[in-house]
């Protein structure tokens, strides 16, 4: 564990500092290079300054929020980040996630969890093909090695998940996944909140869909979970969960 994390760097942003001295000491002995700071603001000039391997960030912060901090660091690269929530609302969850987040922890939180969160997000990243063929279906062409997806409009700005899932997709047309399988082979995560799948499904297909309510591309498989099917000319509403209390967990 610490041989696979040394030099790599985590940026922790929270306020409390006792939040910020715990995550710190449980990084630093997982063999992370660990810098902390207390505000967005802060957090964003850093990250600046030299961009971390990782982000571990409050969702409440003084000044700039969680929010729109994820944002801006997204909208400069491709950082990972693990939200943290101070309450379990669902809205928090969901909120952090739409604005790029890779993970959320809510608080209080397992220090020990936090730190294998943040190594599974690692994980997932290196292990993304960085290579391969480039990827066609349902108008849009997705390259591995330059990691960048097109469609008749031009680039289109994915996250490092939307990415990935969207390149599972085009590697199985067709196939119907649930949304358990969806996590263990895009996220690599055996076990987790499965609305983070239909988080990021809604989100891809607000980008590669010509009409996000009426998805053609990826479309709900009631009791399953989603296809992806360029050739459909239609299916259920973008927000609709796959199968309801029948969907595979």
């Amino acid at each position: 564990m610490q041989q696979s994390a040394t030099h790599r760097r985590v940026l922790v942003v929270d306020d409390d500092p006792t939040v910020t001295e715990v995550v710190g000491s449980y990084l630093d002995r997982a063999g992370f290079t660990v810098d902390v700071t207390s505000d967005g603001a802060s957090a964003l000039a850093r990250a600046e300054a030299g961009p971390p391997d990782l982000v571990v960030l409050d969702l409440m912060l003084p000044g700039v929020d969680g929010l729109e901090v994820c944002r801006r660091l997204r909208a400069a690269g491709p950082v990972p980040v693990v939200m943290l929530t101070a309450r379990g609302d669902e809205e928090d969850r969901i909120l952090g996630l739409e604005v790029g987040a890779d993970d959320y922890v809510t608080k209080p939180f397992s220090p020990r969890e936090l730190v294998l969160r943040i190594e599974s997000v690692l994980r997932r990243v290196a292990a993304a093909p960085h290579s391969g063929p480039r990827l066609h279906g349902g108008g849009l062409a997705l390259d591995q090695d330059a990691r960048t997806v097109r469609d008749a409009r031009g680039s289109l700005a994915l996250t490092l998940r939307e990415f990935d899932l969207l390149a599972h997709f085009l590697r199985h047309p067709g196939r119907a996944f649930g949304r358990d399988e969806l996590m263990a082979a895009v996220w690599g995560w055996d076990f987790g909140d499965l609305s983070t799948v239909t988080v990021h499904v809604r989100r891809l297909r607000h980008k590669i869909e010509t009409d996000p309510a009426h998805p053609r591309l990826i479309t709900t498989v009631w009791g399953v979970g989603y296809r992806f099917d360029g050739e459909n000319t239609g299916g259920p509403d973008a927000d609709d969960e796959p199968g309801g209390c029948a969907v595979d967990a």
